[in-house]
Protein backbone atom coordinates (compact mmCIF):
# COMPACT_ATOMS: atom_id res chain seq x y z
CA UNK A 1 0.00 0.00 0.00
CA UNK A 2 1.15 3.77 -0.82
CA UNK A 3 1.58 5.57 1.82
CA UNK A 4 -0.43 9.03 2.22
CA UNK A 5 1.01 12.11 1.57
CA UNK A 6 2.51 13.82 5.23
CA UNK A 7 0.75 17.14 5.57
CA UNK A 8 3.03 20.22 6.17
CA UNK A 9 1.81 23.82 7.29
CA UNK A 10 1.08 24.61 3.58
CA UNK A 11 -1.39 21.34 2.72
CA UNK A 12 -2.59 20.34 6.46
CA UNK A 13 -6.41 21.08 6.45
CA UNK A 14 -7.80 23.07 9.34
CA UNK A 15 -11.41 23.94 8.08
CA UNK A 16 -13.49 20.82 8.44
CA UNK A 17 -10.57 18.32 8.79
CA UNK A 18 -12.84 15.50 8.42
CA UNK A 19 -13.59 16.38 4.60
CA UNK A 20 -9.83 16.37 4.02
CA UNK A 21 -7.51 13.44 2.96
CA UNK A 22 -4.00 13.28 2.24
CA UNK A 23 -4.28 9.87 0.12
CA UNK A 24 -2.36 9.51 -2.95
CA UNK A 25 -4.64 7.78 -4.89
CA UNK A 26 -7.72 10.49 -3.45
CA UNK A 27 -5.56 13.44 -4.92
CA UNK A 28 -4.03 11.52 -8.21
CA UNK A 29 -7.60 10.68 -9.05
CA UNK A 30 -8.97 14.44 -8.65
CA UNK A 31 -5.60 15.90 -10.70
CA UNK A 32 -6.47 13.24 -12.84
CA UNK A 33 -10.17 13.12 -13.65
CA UNK A 34 -9.35 17.30 -14.57
CA UNK A 35 -8.83 19.07 -17.81
CA UNK A 36 -6.98 22.41 -16.22
CA UNK A 37 -5.53 23.63 -12.62
CA UNK A 38 -4.75 26.38 -11.69
CA UNK A 39 -1.54 27.33 -11.04
CA UNK A 40 -0.10 30.28 -8.18
CA UNK A 41 3.06 31.70 -7.74
CA UNK A 42 4.28 35.30 -7.11
CA UNK A 43 6.98 36.97 -9.46
CA UNK A 44 8.63 40.52 -8.13
CA UNK A 45 5.96 40.07 -4.37
CA UNK A 46 2.83 40.27 -7.03
CA UNK A 47 0.70 37.45 -6.92
CA UNK A 48 -0.60 35.25 -10.02
CA UNK A 49 -2.87 32.71 -10.96
CA UNK A 50 -2.62 31.36 -14.71
CA UNK A 51 -4.88 28.26 -15.63
CA UNK A 52 -3.45 25.59 -17.46
CA UNK A 53 -3.51 22.08 -19.41
CA UNK A 54 -1.78 19.83 -16.47
CA UNK A 55 -0.86 15.70 -16.99
CA UNK A 56 0.69 13.86 -13.82
CA UNK A 57 3.32 11.13 -14.28
CA UNK A 58 3.92 9.42 -11.20
CA UNK A 59 4.99 11.93 -8.17
CA UNK A 60 5.54 14.12 -11.04
CA UNK A 61 3.07 17.08 -12.50
CA UNK A 62 4.27 18.69 -16.04
CA UNK A 63 2.32 22.10 -17.77
CA UNK A 64 2.98 23.69 -20.78
CA UNK A 65 3.22 26.98 -22.96
CA UNK A 66 4.57 29.43 -25.19
CA UNK A 67 8.06 29.53 -24.79
CA UNK A 68 7.42 33.48 -24.54
CA UNK A 69 5.29 33.18 -21.37
CA UNK A 70 6.88 35.40 -18.67
CA UNK A 71 4.93 32.63 -16.57
CA UNK A 72 6.73 29.81 -17.38
CA UNK A 73 9.99 31.59 -17.45
CA UNK A 74 9.80 32.49 -13.82
CA UNK A 75 8.87 29.28 -12.80
CA UNK A 76 12.16 28.13 -14.76
CA UNK A 77 15.09 28.28 -12.13
CA UNK A 78 12.45 26.29 -9.26
CA UNK A 79 10.11 28.84 -8.38
CA UNK A 80 7.35 27.81 -4.90
CA UNK A 81 4.06 27.17 -6.66
CA UNK A 82 1.03 25.96 -5.66
CA UNK A 83 -1.22 23.64 -8.01
CA UNK A 84 -5.33 23.63 -7.50
CA UNK A 85 -7.42 21.77 -9.43
CA UNK A 86 -11.51 21.39 -8.06
CA UNK A 87 -14.79 19.81 -9.56
CA UNK A 88 -18.43 20.91 -8.82
CA UNK A 89 -20.42 17.99 -8.32
CA UNK A 90 -23.66 20.15 -6.64
CA UNK A 91 -25.80 22.99 -5.66
CA UNK A 92 -26.11 22.37 -1.81
CA UNK A 93 -29.86 24.37 -0.88
CA UNK A 94 -30.48 24.35 2.82
CA UNK A 95 -33.44 26.48 4.55
CA UNK A 96 -31.26 29.03 5.60
CA UNK A 97 -28.80 31.30 3.34
CA UNK A 98 -25.92 30.60 6.03
CA UNK A 99 -26.22 26.71 5.48
CA UNK A 100 -26.30 26.92 1.67
CA UNK A 101 -23.13 24.88 0.31
CA UNK A 102 -22.14 22.96 -2.81
CA UNK A 103 -20.21 19.55 -3.28
CA UNK A 104 -16.76 19.45 -4.77
CA UNK A 105 -13.68 17.87 -4.78
CA UNK A 106 -10.67 19.76 -4.94
CA UNK A 107 -6.44 18.89 -4.47
CA UNK A 108 -3.99 21.24 -3.54
CA UNK A 109 -0.82 20.28 -4.62
CA UNK A 110 2.90 21.90 -3.36
CA UNK A 111 6.25 21.82 -4.98
CA UNK A 112 9.28 23.86 -6.91
CA UNK A 113 8.88 24.92 -10.78
CA UNK A 114 11.34 24.01 -13.26
CA UNK A 115 11.63 24.34 -16.71
CA UNK A 116 12.32 21.07 -18.64
CA UNK A 117 15.79 21.31 -20.85
CA UNK A 118 16.74 18.20 -21.73
CA UNK A 119 15.43 17.72 -24.87
CA UNK A 120 14.42 14.13 -24.95
CA UNK A 121 12.52 14.26 -21.97
CA UNK A 122 10.91 17.72 -22.78
CA UNK A 123 10.01 16.09 -26.39
CA UNK A 124 8.12 12.63 -24.36
CA UNK A 125 6.22 15.10 -22.09
CA UNK A 126 5.09 16.91 -25.50
CA UNK A 127 3.78 14.12 -26.84
CA UNK A 128 2.24 12.94 -23.51
CA UNK A 129 -0.16 15.85 -22.77
CA UNK A 130 -1.79 14.49 -25.97
CA UNK A 131 -1.72 10.43 -25.26
CA UNK A 132 -3.03 11.39 -21.21
CA UNK A 133 -6.49 13.22 -23.10
CA UNK A 134 -6.40 11.21 -25.77
CA UNK A 135 -4.69 7.76 -25.95
CA UNK A 136 -3.54 6.48 -29.55
CA UNK A 137 -3.85 10.14 -31.09
CA UNK A 138 -0.11 10.84 -31.69
CA UNK A 139 0.37 8.19 -33.52
CA UNK A 140 -2.14 9.10 -35.99
CA UNK A 141 -0.60 12.69 -36.19
CA UNK A 142 2.23 14.12 -38.38
CA UNK A 143 5.14 14.75 -35.79
CA UNK A 144 5.61 17.40 -34.29
CA UNK A 145 8.56 19.94 -36.14
CA UNK A 146 11.80 21.27 -34.72
CA UNK A 147 10.19 24.45 -34.45
CA UNK A 148 6.68 23.76 -32.98
CA UNK A 149 9.08 21.36 -29.56
CA UNK A 150 11.09 24.91 -29.40
CA UNK A 151 8.20 27.38 -29.19
CA UNK A 152 7.16 25.55 -26.39
CA UNK A 153 8.28 25.31 -23.05
CA UNK A 154 7.18 22.38 -20.27
CA UNK A 155 7.38 23.00 -16.93
CA UNK A 156 7.72 20.19 -14.08
CA UNK A 157 6.96 19.99 -10.54
CA UNK A 158 7.34 16.99 -7.93
CA UNK A 159 4.92 17.20 -5.45
CA UNK A 160 6.19 18.14 -2.38
CA UNK A 161 3.16 17.82 -0.10
CA UNK A 162 -0.68 17.83 -1.22
CA UNK A 163 -4.10 17.04 0.41
CA UNK A 164 -7.58 16.62 -1.08
CA UNK A 165 -11.29 18.23 0.39
CA UNK A 166 -13.95 16.26 -0.66
CA UNK A 167 -17.58 17.43 0.05
CA UNK A 168 -20.38 15.17 -1.17
CA UNK A 169 -23.41 15.03 0.86
CA UNK A 170 -26.68 16.20 0.94
CA UNK A 171 -28.27 19.51 3.12
CA UNK A 172 -26.73 20.74 6.61
CA UNK A 173 -29.26 21.95 8.09
CA UNK A 174 -29.30 22.76 11.62
CA UNK A 175 -31.73 20.80 13.68
CA UNK A 176 -34.84 23.73 14.05
CA UNK A 177 -34.49 24.84 10.30
CA UNK A 178 -35.71 21.11 9.38
CA UNK A 179 -39.45 22.24 9.43
CA UNK A 180 -39.06 25.38 7.81
CA UNK A 181 -41.29 25.23 4.77
CA UNK A 182 -38.88 25.76 2.01
CA UNK A 183 -37.59 23.19 -0.48
CA UNK A 184 -33.98 21.95 0.22
CA UNK A 185 -31.80 19.48 -1.24
CA UNK A 186 -28.69 19.29 -3.72
CA UNK A 187 -29.15 20.18 -7.82
CA UNK A 188 -25.83 17.99 -9.11
CA UNK A 189 -24.04 19.78 -11.74
CA UNK A 190 -21.81 17.23 -14.15
CA UNK A 191 -20.54 19.00 -17.43
CA UNK A 192 -20.44 16.81 -20.28
CA UNK A 193 -19.43 16.03 -23.15
CA UNK A 194 -21.37 17.14 -26.69
CA UNK A 195 -21.49 15.98 -29.98
CA UNK A 196 -18.60 16.07 -32.34
CA UNK A 197 -18.04 18.99 -34.22
CA UNK A 198 -15.94 18.08 -37.52
CA UNK A 199 -13.55 20.28 -39.06
CA UNK A 200 -15.26 22.15 -41.71
CA UNK A 201 -12.54 20.67 -44.26
CA UNK A 202 -12.74 17.03 -42.79
CA UNK A 203 -13.68 14.77 -45.85
CA UNK A 204 -16.93 12.42 -45.37
CA UNK A 205 -14.56 9.05 -45.58
CA UNK A 206 -12.99 10.34 -42.14
CA UNK A 207 -14.43 9.03 -39.49
CA UNK A 208 -14.27 9.50 -35.79
CA UNK A 209 -11.26 7.56 -34.26
CA UNK A 210 -12.05 4.17 -31.91
CA UNK A 211 -9.59 5.88 -29.11
CA UNK A 212 -12.37 8.55 -28.85
CA UNK A 213 -14.82 6.37 -27.84
CA UNK A 214 -14.23 7.22 -23.68
CA UNK A 215 -15.34 10.95 -25.07
CA UNK A 216 -19.15 9.93 -26.05
CA UNK A 217 -21.51 12.50 -26.39
CA UNK A 218 -23.58 12.74 -23.33
CA UNK A 219 -20.61 11.43 -20.90
CA UNK A 220 -19.37 12.54 -17.87
CA UNK A 221 -15.83 14.76 -19.12
CA UNK A 222 -14.09 13.93 -15.29
CA UNK A 223 -14.79 10.08 -15.88
CA UNK A 224 -13.80 10.01 -19.47
CA UNK A 225 -10.65 11.72 -18.92
CA UNK A 226 -10.20 9.48 -15.86
CA UNK A 227 -10.40 6.16 -17.75
CA UNK A 228 -8.47 8.48 -21.13
CA UNK A 229 -5.88 8.33 -18.24
CA UNK A 230 -5.90 4.77 -17.32
CA UNK A 231 -5.75 3.55 -20.16
CA UNK A 232 -2.56 6.00 -21.12
CA UNK A 233 -0.80 4.18 -18.02
CA UNK A 234 -1.64 1.12 -19.28
CA UNK A 235 -0.76 1.08 -22.78
CA UNK A 236 3.02 3.23 -21.48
Amino acid sequence: MTAPYTPGPRSRIKRNPKRGSYDRATVHAILDSAMLAHVAYTIDGLPYCTPTIHWRDGETLYWHGSSASRMLRAQGPGLPVCVTVTHLDGLVLARSAFNHSANFRCAMVFGKAHLVDDAAEKERALYAVTDRLFPGRNAELRPMTTQEIKATSVVRMEIEEASAKVRGVNVGDDEEDGIWPVWAGVIPVTTVIGHPEPSPVLPDTIPLPAHLSAFAAGRALDTALQDSFTRWQEES
